[in-house]
């Protein structure tokens, strides 16, 4: 009989409790691990679903039947898990978590030696064939059952990991607000708060997997509101709201207004090229001109990568990149086993407000003025691939660059667009940006939505 294996996906393990993803599965997944990776010690940890807990003991016991001994981390945001891993130098990790998923869901983003990703095409089809087939052999080595399991406390060591980023001299006396959503950034934050000069209001702080203030996932407009009022209410320099396992960091200016994740990546890629003149950037596709042009201003140098975390990594690793970003709010970092932290960019930020005694809208001013954008925009379309080649044999004959890195990229002088298609629904995704002038934006968006729409 085959198991159930409709929660594998392209990159991690999303599934609907109970039938896609319940504690049975998990456990045949940890037994799956085991046999693929042969680990002897592995990193485990769960965010505040429900769920959760019960899943990573069940993942657990298939760890340990496995042959492995496991670090339990407990209630931890996935960048832990990825800390854990490499820190501890230990042969894998696993997160129990579905992101910004609706409540009824869960899933696990597993890693190898040195939190390298496991994804498609790197391992996770042979450990989704093991658990449909069911098919494990006994442990090899008995000698690791003498301590099945450990609770480990990573918090200390990844407290100072984060400062170790900063200069704590240059720090001023900022008013941030902070919005965990109720997931699994309140501890971090706690941990953080007495050693940086920062006064932190706290918003939705406490974690609760019934989620009472709404599924934390603040790219979704709906979601902004609570950290937009904060900001305000209480006069701060920033805002910055996190989804549930604290792996997309979302920032706010000291208007309330919501700042695009694009214009952030340029400002992290400032900040890494001013400390390390010369510095390799990776950047995704979608939108890709302001990281271009802050890149080459300051003397780096700006690479592009297939939009994806699995993909980003493996760049910045081949390139010894210090810095990788993506527009959907998801920072990379060498310094951090090349892996993605909710953590560290409002941290750099805060720092770089601080230096240069900027407001946070001061700062995204000049990038908005000469990269305006459309934001992301998603469309549900019958036929995903021919809805992208109409868009491309309408503008192949005018286009002045074209590029197929991810979907279809296009630049046409004083404008360019990206358009990509889902890997798991009918939908494609288009991004427009233009030099200095929105209005541009407006129109060449409106006429690309209505070659989509045909």
């Amino acid at each position: 009989m085959e198991r159930s294996i409709e929660a594998f996906k392209a990159y991690d393990i999303r599934g609907r409790l109970p039938d896609e993803l319940n504690e049975d599965i998990a456990y045949r997944i940890g037994r799956a691990y085991a046999q693929y990776l042969k680990p002897k010690r592995v990193a485990i940890g769960y965010d505040i679903r429900l769920s959760s807990e019960a899943l990573a003991a069940a993942l657990s016991r298939g760890v340990i039947d496995g042959g492995a001994k496991v670090y339990d981390l407990g209630l931890v945001g996935t960048e832990e898990v990825y800390f854990a891993t490499s820190h501890l130098n230990l042969d894998g990790g696993i997160m129990v978590t579905a992101s910004h998923n609706p409540k009824e869901y869960n899933g696990m983003k597993l890693v190898r030696e040195q939190s390298k990703p496991i994804s498609g095409d790197s391992g996770l089809n042979e450990i989704k064939n093991l658990v449909a087939r069911e098919s494990y052999k006994a442990s090899e080595d008995d000698s690791l059952y003498t301590q099945k399991s450990q609770r480990y406390d990573i918090s200390p060591d990844y407290t100072k990991h984060l400062l170790g980023y900063l200069d704590k001299k240059s720090l001023a006396p900022l008013r941030i607000v902070v919005n965990a959503g109720n997931g699994a950034a309140g501890h971090m934050l706690d941990a953080l708060e007495p050693h940086l000069p920062f006064e932190l209001i706290k918003v939705n702080h406490n974690p609760d997997g019934n989620f009472p203030n709404g599924i934390p996932n603040p790219l979704l407009p709906e979601n902004r509101q609570a950290t937009m009022d904060a900001v305000i209410a209480n006069n701060a320099d920033f805002g910055v709201a996190w989804d549930g396992d604290v792996d997309r960091c979302f920032l706010f200016d000291e208007t309330g207004e919501f700042i695009e994740g694009y214009y952030i990546v340029g400002m992290l890629a400032e900040a890494f090229l001013n400390k390390q003149p010369g510095a390799k950037i990776i950047h995704d596709p979608r939108l890709t001109w302001n990281t271009i042009d802050i890149a080459n201003r300051i003397g780096g140098k700006a690479i592009q990568s297939k939009t994806g975390h699995a993909f980003i990594k493996e760049r910045m690793r081949q390139e010894d990149a210090v810095y990788g970003g993506e527009m959907s709010a998801h920072h990379y970092f060498r310094d951090f086993a090349y892996c993605d932290s909710g953590m560290l960019p409002w941290l750099l930020i805060a720092e770089l407000i601080s230096i240069r005694s900027l407001s946070l809208s001061q700062f995204v001013m000049t990038a908005q003025a000469n990269y305006p954008i459309s934001g992301e925009i998603n469309r549900k379309v019958v036929n995903a691939e021919a809805a992208v080649k109409r868009v491309w044999d309408s503008y192949i004959e005018i286009a002045a660059v074209t590029d197929i890195t991810d979907g279809i990229s296009m630049e046409f002088g004083e404008w360019r667009f990206n358009l990509r298609s889902s890997n798991t629904e009918p939908v494609v995704r288009l991004n427009v940006e233009a030099k200095r002038d929105p209005k541009l934006v407006a129109e060449q968006t409106e006429i690309i939505l209505k070659l989509l729409e045909e």
